[in-house]
């Protein structure tokens, strides 16, 4: 048995060094953005879905607003989900000619209402390109110039742009940050090396053309989540080289951390939940591969306090597999000026070891909460 389950620790543990190995590549490989050429000429639907966000939305639409780019070629489209708060109240009174809130009519009850939303608002949109992102999100004034410069000069048809967590307060949300900048990483990376990976619909801009072309949420409308790596999918599919990752500082849309672990705990259940609607069958390896290969390192340190040699492997392992992760975190960390962070990787290491777990557990339920409400 001790044999058996050596062998299982170390193939996984050479399986995992391949797949980070990809993952450093990959986002070694993202090309610089486009060099700035001569003034935009798109026009540009910046889309926010919002749900009770009436604390952030003023923020988030405020710079917007503020954006170094020609208000004649920007349009703002806020959909209010039936919120119960001030959201709408606090759109209405920003001044802007080309700022619209709409309301999301969901009635019967919906399983997507985001994926509603997106869509009743590019229905309506005079804009070629689509931007999406979040009510509780900030940017910089040069977000949308960086985004349509890059569209304009490369052609893509998708463009999935880095988030942050900003205004870090406590440990427990520092922790966050580390381990979400690793996330948006994974997905940049999975783009690059163009396999279907990840991406973050608070930054994500598409071409409305192509948005149609792929038949839009049509398949993918009866999943709760997914309004962006489901999407990003249907787009690499049709569009494989025409899909980039937009490793720009400017291009940067930062949001908060969670502030308590319940909430933490709903959001990644959420994210993973997704994961069981992959048509991509490398993907679907990879994360399996790398699921197991953290419940290798669990029974291994479990064993190990019956047996010092099961702890002797889940030591060398463990240390091998915090050098690799560390190669894959330290430009990802520059690059968004989060150096200071690295600190706290010994924690995010190990108790991603077991959180890891859990969430592969907890993101094959079949319901969960979002915002309020129960769906699947």
């Amino acid at each position: 048995m001790q044999l058996l389950i050596d062998i299982l620790t170390y193939f996984l543990t050479f399986v995992y060094f391949i797949i980070a190995g990809s993952f450093i590549i990959g986002w070694r490989r993202i090309n610089k953005p486009a060099i700035h050429k001569g003034s935009p000429q798109t026009k540009v639907s910046v889309i926010i879905p919002a749900r009770n966000e009436e604390k952030m939305i003023g923020k988030c639409v405020g710079d917007i607003v503020a954006q170094d780019y020609p208000a004649d070629l920007l349009e703002i489209i806020v959909i209010d989900d039936h919120s119960t708060d001030r959201t709408a109240e606090v759109v209405l009174a920003i001044q802007f000619p080309n700022l619209k809130l709409i309301k999301l009519k969901a009635d019967p009850a919906l399983n997507s209402y985001k994926k509603k939303a997106i869509a009743d608002a590019i229905s309506i949109s005079t804009g070629d390109l689509i931007i999406t992102t979040d009510g509780d999100c900030r940017m910089g004034k040069n977000w949308i110039s960086s985004i349509v410069n890059e569209y304009e000069q490369t052609g893509s048809k998708m463009i999935s742009s880095p988030v942050a967590y900003f205004e870090e307060q406590s440990v427990f949300e520092k922790l966050q940050s580390l381990e979400f900048m690793c996330l948006i990483s994974l997905g940049a990376a999975s783009i690059a090396n163009k396999s279907a990976g990840s991406c973050n619909g608070a930054n994500l801009a598409y071409e409305k053309k192509a948005f149609f072309e792929v038949g839009g949420f049509l398949g993918i409308d009866h999943i709760a989540s997914g309004d962006d790596e489901l999407l990003l999918h249907k787009m690499l599919s049709a569009y494989p080289d025409k899909v980039k990752f937009l490793k720009s500082r400017d291009a940067v849309v930062y949001t908060h951390a969670k502030p308590t672990i319940k909430e933490f705990i709903a959001q990644r259940r959420r994210w993973a939940s997704k994961s069981t609607r992959y048509k991509n069958q490398a993907m679907v390896v990879i994360g399996v591969s790398i699921f197991f290969f953290y419940v290798a390192l669990l029974l291994n340190l479990l064993l190990g306090v019956f047996n010092i040699h099961f702890a002797q492997v889940f030591a060398y392992v463990f240390l091998f597999k915090c050098m690799i992760d560390l190669i894959w975190v330290f430009p990802v960390a520059k690059f968004l000026k989060k150096l200071n962070l690295v600190i706290y990787f010994p924690i995010v290491a190990f108790i991603h070891l077991f959180y890891i777990v859990y969430i592969g557990f907890a993101g094959q339920a079949k319901q969960y909460e979002w915002k309020g409400r129960m769906v699947q």
